[in-house]
């Protein structure tokens, strides 16, 4: 696990939950892991929900691993996003149990 997407709710959210996106993908940050936090786009004007997903799910698969904020299950989109992982075989799991160091990848 090197490589980490966020996902969970936004939408119907006070600031869009993106203080919890950013205070998670900080926290990971600082564990040494590489994450892609989409709530780093902010609010694009004039963007609807499908305009986000499209930005989004081709971040998602350039990830190892999904990481769940909570809640993410009532997030449309984040369901997707789960869903997308399970399909590819990408690793899901609750970001909060993330709490090891990132490691150094081995060379084969």
């Amino acid at each position: 696990m090197r490589r980490i997407y966020l996902a969970g709710p936004m939408t119907g959210l006070p600031e869009f939950n993106f203080p919890t996106f950013h205070a998670e993908a900080a926290r990971l940050r600082g564990l040494g892991y590489d994450v892609v936090n989409p709530a780093e786009h902010g609010f694009i004007d004039g963007y609807e929900w499908a305009d986000y997903i499209k930005l989004d799910i081709p971040q998602l698969i350039t990830c190892d691993t999904v990481a769940l904020l909570p809640d993410w299950h009532k997030s449309k989109g984040a369901r997707l996003e789960h869903h997308i992982a399970c399909e590819l075989g990408i690793i899901r799991i609750n970001a909060a149990d993330i709490r090891e160091p990132a490691r150094e990848a081995v060379p084969a």
